[in-house]
């Protein structure tokens, strides 16, 4: 979906098709089709923005033969879709049975993690609508915080600035793509804080992809954290709509129960209490209730666990919508528009409390397209006008 923002910026919505598992051409092109074009059909849209979210095996496929990227473009636009963004920060094997921290992996030390956004950058640029302002690729924030020092920085910093080249070729060929580095609890670039200390001097092209639900988990208010990316001059090239699990009283036994059925294997759901004005952290929603050391509940704790927009939580469970609408607010208010890509990531449908999945392919749909008239009626309600 697009809006134009009140000062004549057009704003795309979409949703990140990290929220499934398949990993070949064939496969992407099936979701495309079904889920796709289900969500855009359940919506009433005429158009619909998916966030492509292709492993990296098959974006090298894409990137060595455009022939394969065009037949990618035409199944997309066949099913009423456009693609102006992808998510290419897991590298791979996303819906594996445990993926927890190796979706770090490889981190941006390794020249393969170069290699990958490089070829996401190129096939994006042959994706996009030949009427988009541009295109953006969200990655992982450097690294995962250990190991991590001054050598491993400036193998980060080099591969950065490879990668600064390639777009820059793309702008001059009128493709413009930006890549946005997404601060995420527990890695090396967590906070908005983070950000503007490590990646103050990033090169063109580069900038902040803002998940709001790691702006919430980090207990961090959004005019701040804003202010803080704009004094450092770092750009939002992207935003991902998304709500934090929050707990306002975990010392409660009902409360603890409630978010003990949001424990699974599948991701990491980094979990962190506010006392007294600072967080105390832990990695993972288990640690923070049964660990060894477990938080102590004395602060309300919020936990990495992407849920469902328009259901985030049932009581005594919240969601952190309330923030994100905030954010929103700062970010398309009438100050003018600070991102042109909004794309709703909730890919933990299949891991949600048993009774809270969706049932089968067409509840999976109703969940997603839901998910998006939250976001629309948001957008329009600060307004936007939808085109």
């Amino acid at each position: 979906m697009r809006f134009r923002h009140p000062d004549g910026t057009v704003v795309h919505l979409a949703y990140c098709t990290n929220v499934h598992p398949a990993e070949d051409l064939d496969g992407v092109l099936r979701q495309i089709r079904v889920f796709g074009g289900g969500v855009r059909a359940a919506l009433g849209t005429d158009l619909l923005g998916l966030g492509l979210w292709l492993p990296a095996p098959l974006a090298r496929e894409l990137a060595d033969d455009p022939a394969r990227t065009d037949r990618l473009r035409k199944g997309l636009e066949a099913s009423g879709l456009e693609t102006v963004t992808l998510n290419a920060f897991p590298y791979t094997g996303f819906h594996a049975p445990v993926v927890k921290h190796a979706v770090y992996s490889p981190d941006w030390t390794e020249r393969a993690r170069l290699d990958y956004t490089v070829d996401c950058a190129r096939i994006l640029a042959r994706l996009m609508p030949d009427d988009a302002a541009r295109g953006s690729v969200s990655t992982l924030p450097l690294a995962w915080r250990e190991p991590w020092g001054p050598e491993r920085l400036t193998a980060a910093r080099d591969h950065l600035a490879e990668l600064s080249a390639v777009l820059d070729g793309l702008a001059d060929a009128g493709r413009p793509v930006r890549v946005g580095l997404e601060p995420e609890p527990g890695c090396v670039v967590e906070t908005t804080g983070d950000a503007a200390r490590l990646l103050v001097d990033l090169p063109p092209h580069l900038g902040v992809c803002l998940d709001t639900c790691h702006l919430a988990v980090g207990f961090e208010e959004p005019r701040t954290a804003l202010g803080r990316l704009a004094d450092a001059g770092l750009p939002v090239v992207k935003t991902q709509a998304s709500a934090a699990v929050e707990a306002p009283d975990p010392s409660d036994p009902a409360t603890r129960a409630a978010l003990s059925a949001f424990t699974e294997d599948r991701f990491l759901h980094q979990t962190r209490e506010l006392l007294g004005g600072r967080t105390r952290n832990r990695d993972d929603l288990p640690e923070a209730l049964d660990g060894p050391r477990p938080l102590q509940g004395r602060g309300p704790w919020r936990t990495h666990f992407h849920a469902p927009l328009h259901s985030p939580a049932a009581a005594p469970l919240r969601g952190t919508t309330d923030h994100l609408t905030e954010t929103l607010s700062h970010l398309l208010g009438p100050g003018g528009a600070r991102t042109d890509h909004v794309e709703v990531e909730t890919y933990t449908w299949s891991v949600l409390p048993q009774e809270r999945r969706p049932v089968g392919e067409d509840g999976l749909i109703a969940g997603i397209a839901a998910e998006l008239a939250w976001a629309r009626d948001r957008l329009t309600g600060l307004g936007l006008v939808q085109l």
